[in-house]
């Protein structure tokens, strides 16, 4: 603790003279009454009263201190502070095609995946987090990332008819999504990296294939977890004219499997919002990496304790002066 205004603590030294002034008083001020003889009163014992005589005094200069403490503004020191916590690297690579719109997930895949992906990284505060997305091309929407709140606003910017409407190719480039997400954790040095892989299709674009893509990861010690979403059968999909169509879900289950255990991974199946939800919170007890964060903290006012003090201690000196050790005229 510092004091921004150190040179108040010179009014302390007015408390020299009061307190010379308090002594001579004092002596000056004791009742005297003369008696003939003194020596039967020698054995009647001290009133309570006459040990707390000078207390309300001894509380008057601990109150004068106290407040030239306040005008003296105590603060918090500027510092740095070197601590570990644990957290791991986790690129997510979320398809976005068109049948990512289908509305088997409420109110459709894209947007409950949105939902409850906040949920995940809000849990996990000391993770470094990026997003890739993916249709018939990969581009990175977020590199990796402490900043939470911009990954989820980066998040929700993003056009989820992308694809739809022309901004990027159709299609489901899962190679090419998770080769994007590999070069954002290539310069990453914690212990553990992940790939949070989330598509509803077969892969039928892009540069590379899912297994190839998954291979390098495996070199590169990443770990990919992968959650097929969608329904089994059949799913609703909207109409640029408005109104649903039914198409069939078909989603390479087998290739996601393979592409999870060969990085050392996962496969999931999501076919409701609360089993996604569900999936996320298994993710979520991944091993954790210790690394270091070195944190800088502004001065701050520390005023409260002394102004809380002080008024307690200016009551105490009331009831003492008012109610114990009062004076009838």
């Amino acid at each position: 603790m510092v004091f921004n205004n150190p040179y108040y603590f010179i009014l302390l030294t007015v408390l020299i003279p009061y307190i010379i002034w308090y002594v001579l008083r004092s002596k000056k001020s004791r009742a005297t009454l003369k008696m003939p003889e003194a020596t039967k009163y020698k054995a009647l014992p001290k009133s309570f009263r006459q040990y707390l005589i000078h207390v309300p005094f001894l509380l008057r200069i601990l109150l004068i201190g106290l407040v030239v403490c306040i005008l003296a503004r105590p603060q918090s020191k500027h510092s740095w502070s070197d601590t570990d916590v644990e957290g791991i690297d986790i690129m997510m690579a979320v398809d976005v095609s068109t049948s990512m719109l289908a509305q088997d997930f409420r109110p459709n895949r894209v947007e409950a995946l949105r939902e409850i992906a906040q949920h995940f990284i809000e849990k996990r505060m000391n993770d470094n987090i990026g997003l890739t997305f993916f249709a018939g091309e990969a581009y990175t929407q977020c590199p990796l990332t402490t900043d939470h709140a911009a990954l989820m606003n980066l998040y929700a910017s993003a056009d989820t008819r992308m694809a739809a409407n022309g901004t990027i190719d159709d299609g489901t480039a899962i190679g090419d999504g998770i080769m994007n997400a590999l070069l954002r954790l290539r310069e990453s040095k914690a212990k553990s990296k992940v790939i949070i892989l989330l598509t509803d299709g077969v892969n039928n674009a892009g540069n590379i294939s899912p297994v190839t893509a998954a291979e390098i990861a495996k070199k590169q010690k990443v770990r990919i977890y992968t959650i097929g979403i969608g329904t089994t059968g059949m799913a609703p999909y909207p109409l640029p004219t408005g109104g649903t169509i039914s198409l069939p879900v078909e989603i390479d289950e087998a290739t996601m499997t393979k592409v999870s255990k060969e990085t050392g991974g996962q496969y999931f199946r999501a076919q409701r919002n609360a089993e996604l939800d569900a999936i996320y919170n298994d993710i979520d007890q991944m091993e954790r990496t210790k690394f270091n964060v070195r944190q800088y903290s502004k001065r701050s006012e520390l005023f409260e304790p002394f102004a809380l003090a002080a008024f307690i201690v200016f009551l105490l000196e009331l009831l003492m002066r008012m109610v114990v050790l009062r004076r009838l005229p």
